[in-house]
């Protein structure tokens, strides 16, 4: 093999979505790119449920892992098809993931994670030959290592993508991704604490009424224009559902108009003084407000779905405070925020601040990072001694627990609600890529 047909490929396997990427090892150039929902869910949207499947039978362990070993080979050979390459040409992959789905790829027990002391069975890197995985392929896959059983591969790889535990600015910085199980971590001191909330799939569009990935036709913006709702849709293509980044720019919007009140009830239309009242019906038994309607389907955000985006982003935000409080750092103190997550689009750190997940402060100082696991990945693929450097980041970080423990459940009490404020913003005036 000439070292110009040198090809690696990085994988992200998240629990909602998976996303890959073929670069060539040489010159550090991103080939092809490609994602896909996750095939296990079909044994539960989150990983509790996942666990709890695997726990009860050998087969449903077993057929999980079938079915993400399956999907990633296919992103794989997709990948070298789009960039025309051959298999023979690819030199390595590596994979990284939460604990409970490095576990679940590689058809591991799972109970040491379902059950205390809630610890993975294995903490640094892991190397097996791409056979073994029932793969194909003539590589060796290197999964991430994994802190602790709430703190895994995924954190890693997001953190190494930013350059480790070195914060950006010269204060305390937090990592935030915002996905199904809702990693965050804190660097302070020379210090890395990290810990991980059960937001569930909200955030991904999962487990909503017209929730879907952030794929063509996902709505992932709102604004308005008098009273006029204007929708962004990726790919420019006719809505379909909505993707996490609309779901939250929805409930940002919607709170600025007064349509969802401070405890996230939905009004119904005769509260609402302005015309987008006419927007908000009864759909089976619950009131809904409807951002899409065609012939072919209606889109639309439900009494439900926000309080999913509740339940998320209070556990979001209650463990960003025990985090803080662990660390003995204010909130004001906060000197820089680094966030990801599979949204679908770069939020504006305003309607973070909306929704109740950021504060005042953070959110000048707020900086997003598209595909910051996949980039990580990517990053130690392509570095020299990467690997190594991965697990020795790894070994640094003091992982958190929060599952039941008292101050979790006391500020995620408090902070399940909406925050009071009136929002505005200059994007209700401005065009976007689709209207309604």
């Amino acid at each position: 093999m000439s070292s110009s047909e040198r090809l690696v490929i990085a994988v992200d396997l998240g629990t909602t979505t998976l996303a890959a990427s073929l670069l060539d090892a040489v010159t550090g150039e991103r080939l092809a790119v490609a994602g896909s929902l996750n095939p296990q869910r079909e044994f539960g949207a989150d990983v509790v449920s996942r666990l709890d499947a695997a726990c009860r039978s050998d087969d449903a362990r077993r057929l999980m892992a079938e079915l993400v070993r399956g999907e990633i080979c296919r992103l794989a050979h997709g990948l070298l098809d789009d960039a025309g390459k051959l298999p023979e040409h690819l030199a390595a992959m590596a994979v990284a993931g939460n604990p409970a789905m490095e576990h679940l790829l590689l058809e591991l027990p799972v109970n040491s994670l379902a059950f205390p002391p809630y610890r993975p069975l294995f903490a640094a890197g892991k190397t097996v030959p791409a056979p073994e995985l029932g793969w194909d392929l003539p590589a060796e896959v290197f999964l991430f290592p994994l802190p602790g059983g709430f703190v895994g591969g995924d954190t890693v790889a997001f953190l190494h993508g930013v350059s480790g535990p070195r914060s950006p600015v010269p204060g305390p910085c937090l990592y935030l991704d915002l996905g199904t199980n809702g990693e965050i971590a804190l660097a302070f001191g020379g210090k890395l604490v990290a810990t991980s909330a059960a937001a569930g799939p909200a955030f991904e569009g999962g487990n909503l009424s017209c929730g879907m990935a952030a794929l063509p036709g996902a709505i992932s913006g709102v604004a308005l224009e008098g009273e006029r709702l204007l929708l962004t849709t990726i790919g420019v293509k006719p809505a379909a559902g909505i993707c996490g980044s609309g779901v939250l720019a929805t409930i940002a919007l919607l709170l600025g108009q007064g349509i969802i009140d401070q405890t996230g009830r939905l009004l119904p239309p005769e509260e609402i003084p302005s015309g987008l009242g006419n927007r908000v019906m009864t759909v089976g038994e619950e009131l809904s407000f409807v951002l899409h309607r065609d012939a072919a389907r209606t889109v639309r955000l439900s009494q439900g779905d926000i309080r999913q985006v509740q339940l998320a982003k209070g556990a979001i935000r209650a463990g960003m405070e025990v985090l803080l409080e662990r660390a003995g750092v204010g909130g004001g103190d906060v000197a820089g925020v680094v966030l990801t997550g599979s949204f679908g689009a770069v939020l504006d750190p305003a309607t973070l601040k909306s929704v109740g997940i950021l504060t005042e402060n953070m959110v000048q100082t707020t900086s997003f990072v598209r595909e910051g696991t996949l980039r990580g990945v990517e990053r130690a693929l392509l570095a020299p001694g990467g690997f190594a450097a991965v697990n020795h980041l790894a070994e640094k970080v003091r992982v958190i627990p929060l599952s039941g423990t008292p101050a979790f459940e006391k500020h995620f009490l408090q902070q399940i609600n909406f925050p009071q404020f009136r929002w505005t913003s200059a994007t209700e005036t401005q065009s976007t890529e689709k209207k309604q």
